[in-house]
């Protein structure tokens, strides 16, 4: 069984963590950490504590008025993508706890396709 690193806990969520496949299960947001804890098997589980977090980056759709997903950027292990039901009471929880200096917003699928076409022409014109 799995201990969680939290002593109080503030949010649980239902939620599906997308590292490898997609696997649902339950978020928990406390006073120590980010927790997920897959609904099938327990062992699967992910625990990230706030002095880990080095940003959140949330995926904005609609001009901010639909949440798809979001993840954490840890400062030594990745980045931990996560869709939930509730996003918007999910990042207000986090931002408890989390500077709202570093929760950010992904860039857009223009600003992508933007990017590296104008990395695509600085190579040529480097060349």
């Amino acid at each position: 069984m799995v201990e969680s690193i939290n002593s109080k806990v503030d949010l649980v969520v239902d939620a599906t963590s997308f590292l490898g496949t997609a696997e649902y299960g339950k978020i928990m947001i406390g006073d120590k950490g980010f927790e997920f804890f897959n609904n099938r098997n327990l062992n699967k589980y992910i625990q990230i504590p706030w002095d880990e977090v080095d940003y959140v980056i949330v995926s904005l759709v609609f001009g901010g008025r639909w949440i798809p997903r979001y993840a954490l950027r840890t400062k030594k292990n990745g980045t931990y993508s996560f869709a939930s039901k509730n996003p918007k009471k999910v990042l207000r929880t986090i931002r408890q706890y989390i500077d709202p200096k570093r929760i950010v917003r992904s860039l857009s699928m223009w600003d992508v396709l933007k990017n590296s076409f104008a990395r695509l022409t600085h190579r040529r014109h480097k060349a």
